[in-house]
């Protein structure tokens, strides 16, 4: 099971409008370079850090909600810094898993707010409730690009790349089955 980066976008600072970038570098214990949560900002910055260092979304389930609620909605307006295509991301959570070259723990779901709504002016909670996609922690970080594949990482690879083992490994926090 593999998919691909379809887009990537970040914002300057908390509520800044999302740009599209056709690239980035992931860095380790940060982030997506030059997004508001890599730089110590961001609405939910005070969530633990390995909960707000990255988020992914679906292409398709953000066109899923656009139709249930009958509005246009880009991926960018769901303010999540990478679109994927191809790959079932919540199996991501509790998991090691490579965009590019760098390593990935899937931390949780990202459930919908009301916080996107102020900022859309839409109603997306109820419709983005299964389809908000998942926040992840960086661990080995590297460039992402438009096109870079998403793939699972065994426990065994994420080892060899240095990630924590044992009592050591990130716990995974369900949110909102």
């Amino acid at each position: 099971m593999t998919g691909t980066v379809r887009e990537i976008w970040l914002a300057g600072s908390a509520a800044a409008p999302m740009r599209r970038v056709p690239g980035g570098r992931l860095v380790a214990g940060v982030g997506l370079e030059g997004d508001r949560y890599a730089l110590g900002g961001g609405t939910w910055a005070q969530y633990p850090d390995l909960e707000k260092q990255l988020t992914l979304i679906d292409r398709d389930g953000v066109a899923a909600v656009a139709a249930e609620v009958g509005a246009d909605l880009s991926p960018g307006d769901t303010r999540r810094n990478l679109v994927t295509t191809g790959i079932d991301l919540p199996s991501l959570v509790g998991r090691w898993f490579a965009v590019g070259d760098a390593l990935l723990f899937g931390m949780k779901r990202c459930p919908p707010c009301t916080h996107l709504e102020r900022l859309t002016g839409l109603k997306l909670v109820k419709a983005m409730v299964h389809r908000g996609g998942i926040n992840a922690a960086v661990y080995g970080g590297g460039l992402v690009t438009e096109g870079a594949v998403v793939r699972p990482v065994p426990d065994e690879e994420a080892a060899l790349r240095g990630a924590p083992t044992g009592a050591d490994r990130p716990v995974p926090r369900i949110v909102g089955g």
